[in-house]
């Protein structure tokens, strides 16, 4: 991958208007018949169209403070996370329609966001480029790793690739309006907050994350010591997301990071190709 200690001055953020599984129901363990994986996958997809909508927020609020290229991103930007709204809703809908509480997660993820909400509006961001960085690091373990799907419906697959292209694509889309929002601040005092932020938002997504699951395993009957082995061992060996992320994830904190340092547009060409026969990828809506 080429280093870039910015966003690639070519980058296009460019919304695909794809629908998935609205002729093909889920099943109720639709990562190969295994309830561990499918677990963490449900749970995650349950805190995205409320977390998609405050990321939006936290973006639009800055929008007048952007250079031009910046401000058409940012638009590339919205209309990518509506459309991925739109398709958690309904995914998160035919989880719901196996007897899994969705409202119950839904609401836990909205106590934290309206807290979230409280805060002054940079940290609001912050919290922003914090989660999207999070988002995008998983999006690429996911691209690059057929083992994170292996198993999986065809419709669940193709919607999770093509919500990740779209996330490794506008994962600068964030932070470049943080840069821009806090241009005024010492450059100590920028990173200061933005790490701040990273550690509140890790706790977050893993409270909520983590209490998701849990409510899964209660209704699958399963929520006992050895599933939570078995999530460990799905989670950090075999196929190992958080393994595959960490180094990623401690970046953040360095000193000049930037989100493209790791030029992943190539693995996203070569996703985005597979998709292109059945879906029609590569046009923009």
């Amino acid at each position: 991958m080429t280093q870039s200690s910015k966003t690639p001055p070519d980058l296009t953020i460019q919304p695909r208007d794809m629908a998935f599984g609205r002729d093909a129901p889920s099943g109720r363990w639709w990562l190969g018949g295994d309830p561990v994986g499918t677990a963490f996958y449900n749970a995650l997809s349950a805190t995205f169209p409320l977390g998609e909508r405050f990321f939006m927020d936290s973006v639009r609020r800055y929008r007048n403070v952007a250079p031009a290229k910046l401000k058409a991103q940012i638009a590339g930007f919205l209309a990518q996370e509506a459309m991925h709204t739109r398709e958690h809703i309904f995914f998160n809908k035919q989880i719901a329609d196996h007897g899994f509480d969705i409202a119950a997660m839904e609401d836990r993820t909205r106590a934290r966001l309206d807290y979230a909400r409280t805060r002054p509006p940079l940290q609001q961001l912050g919290a922003t480029i914090a989660l999207e960085h999070f988002t995008a690091i998983l999006a690429h373990a996911l691209l690059a790793d057929p083992r994170h799907l292996e198993g999986a419906s065809d419709e669940a697959r193709a919607m999770w690739r093509w919500h990740a292209i779209e996330e490794v694509e506008h994962k600068s889309v964030a932070y470049d309006v943080y840069m821009a929002a806090a241009a005024s601040l010492p450059a100590p005092r920028r990173w200061t907050l933005r790490v701040l932020t990273m550690v509140a938002a890790t706790h977050l997504l893993f409270a909520v994350v983590g209490s998701n699951i849990a409510d899964i395993f209660t209704s699958d009957g399963i929520n006992n010591g050895r599933t939570w082995r078995r999530l460990f061992h799905f989670m950090l060996v075999r196929p190992g997301m958080l393994r595959q992320v960490m180094g990623s994830y401690f970046a953040y904190f360095l000193p000049g990071f930037h989100p493209w340092q790791h030029d992943n547009r190539a693995l996203v060409s070569e996703v985005e190709q597979t998709l292109a026969a059945t879906y029609g990828v590569g046009a923009p809506a």
